[in-house]
């Protein structure tokens, strides 16, 4: 399952560094995931980053977008195979 974040995001700066498949960027009015990039941080940390320093807590998971741990793990495979090939 992909994260996402709500229209409660009060553009602090803070999540989008944090990302380390760089699934966040700004938006039209807040921040947004990705869900192709977003992991939830497997393979990277225990537990997503973006929701650790997030100070209004407006990061949940993304109820549209369900997958397993495995997918998760395949998915970052997939992205750091891309990463080395670029």
């Amino acid at each position: 399952m992909a994260l996402m974040i709500t229209d409660e995001c009060i553009n602090c700066d803070v999540c989008e560094p944090e990302c380390p498949n760089d699934a966040i960027s700004m938006g039209a009015e807040f921040y947004q995931i990705d869900p192709h990039k977003c992991t939830e941080c497997v393979g990277h940390f225990t537990e997503p980053q973006c929701q650790q320093v997030c100070p209004v807590e407006c990061i949940p998971f993304n109820p549209e977008w369900r997958e397993s741990k495995e997918q998760l793990q395949e998915k970052y495979e997939r992205l750091q195979n891309e990463v080395k090939t670029t």
